[in-house]
């Protein structure tokens, strides 16, 4: 069985898609239909440095609806922009 493959609407290319919708709901499903891993990989990355620097509780319906709305505005389903995070890269590859 070959890999399923999406015209990724963050990386512009035909890509591996998710193997699965991540979410039970229709941003699940837009994220299935139009973003490849790789693209998911580096949401994820920055999704950890939000739930660090805010300090989500996703067992929370708050901290869930909180990052969905993250994850709707990183992938540009949803007007705004991302929350700042705490976060700054390392210095010249230190």
């Amino acid at each position: 069985m070959s890999e399923r493959m999406v015209k990724c609407k963050m990386l512009g290319k035909e890509l591996p898609g998710l193997k699965r919708p991540p979410y039970k709901n229709e941003l699940g499903r837009k994220l299935y239909e139009e973003v490849s891993e790789e693209a998911w990989r580096t949401w994820l990355q920055e999704s950890v440095r939000i739930i660090n620097t805010y300090r989500v509780d996703l067992g929370t319906p708050e901290g869930q609806k909180f990052m969905l709305e993250q994850t709707a505005r990183y992938f540009g389903f949803e007007e705004g922009d991302l929350v700042p995070t705490a976060w700054t890269p390392p210095k010249d590859g230190s």
